[in-house]
């Protein structure tokens, strides 16, 4: 696979860095034939979220982005909503902390009695009211060309990336039109989001016009984030579950899974694809590259 050009990941806001020390570890091991090899792991570390003098969680992480992680999962766990007013987000790298500061307490406490184990993997921790503010949510209609959705897709897959660099991770890319804006990596693809989130309201960047394209499975649980997130179109390499499609269903989201090569599933929002390419004119992705669609 011939990776991207220097111009090509210059279109990006926030592109992976495959390169930061922080982020993996070469490690020594034995090969299927017990030659010696050294290899390039993932790092995984805990990070600690408060907000205000409250702790909130701990999630494991590759430690990039603290802050947009911080954010996002309190936005997407409802504990910040509009209204508050977000003072300062420090974070210390020696105790792998992250307080988040509001201008005025804020009413989390109930949300900390009803966590539920959800279907991502690592430390994918929800609450029991994870449906909230779901109801009467109206996504914009927005149009998708497929022309787009497959120029995305060859761009986002020749980025370099940590995934390509070592494995074991997940991508999630803010993508506007056939542009990836903001590439985030984590170890389980419910961080990799949050943090798109906690980019979204640190920057005050609209979300009618977006889409948002993961190379994990299209749960519930992804399916609710994108729609508070009020992304209007979620794509992804790998499959679907049931109540992540009826839920799309419900709350209107586009949402395409098995984007590879030329071909695609729609499962949601069908009525919104233009259909402005004609697949036979798409290249068909090798082999070799199929497995990037796990997980």
């Amino acid at each position: 696979m011939q990776l991207a050009s220097t111009a090509d990941i210059s279109d990006y806001l926030i592109a992976p860095d495959p390169g930061a020390a922080r982020l993996t570890r070469t490690v020594a091991g034995v090969d299927h034939t017990g030659a010696p090899v050294r290899t390039s792991v993932v790092e995984e570390r805990p990070l600690t979220i408060f907000l205000n003098s409250r702790e909130i969680v701990t999630a494991m992480t590759i430690g990039d982005y603290p802050e947009y992680l911080a954010l996002g999962f309190l936005r997407n766990q409802g504990m910040l909503a509009d209204a508050d007013e977000v003072t300062r987000v420090d974070f210390d790298e020696e105790l792998d902390t992250v307080v988040v500061r509001t201008a005025t307490e804020t009413s989390h406490e109930e949300k900390l009695k009803k966590k539920t184990r959800t279907s991502g993997c690592a430390v994918g921790t929800v609450f029991g009211d994870m449906m909230e503010g779901l109801e009467g949510l109206t996504l914009p209609r927005t149009p998708v060309r497929t022309s787009e959705l497959y120029a995305l897709s060859h761009k986002i897959n020749r980025t370099p990336s940590l995934y390509l660099e070592a494995g074991a991770i997940h991508g999630t890319v803010l993508c506007q039109g056939d542009r990836p804006l903001v590439y985030m990596e984590d170890v389980g693809r419910h961080n990799a989001v949050d943090k798109i989130a906690g980019w979204l309201f640190d920057t005050g960047t609209p979300a009618a016009d977006k889409l948002l394209y993961t190379t994990g499975r299209l749960t519930s649980e992804m399916v609710i984030k994108t729609a508070l997130m009020g992304i209007p179109v979620l794509a992804s390499r790998s499959g679907f579950t049931a109540w992540g499609v009826e839920i799309a269903q419900q709350v209107g989201l586009t949402l395409i899974g098995r984007l590879r090569g030329q071909r695609f599933l729609c499962l949601s929002g069908e009525t919104r694809l233009i259909r402005d390419a004609d697949p036979a004119a798409i290249a068909d992705e090798p082999r070799q590259q199929r497995r990037k669609g796990a997980g």
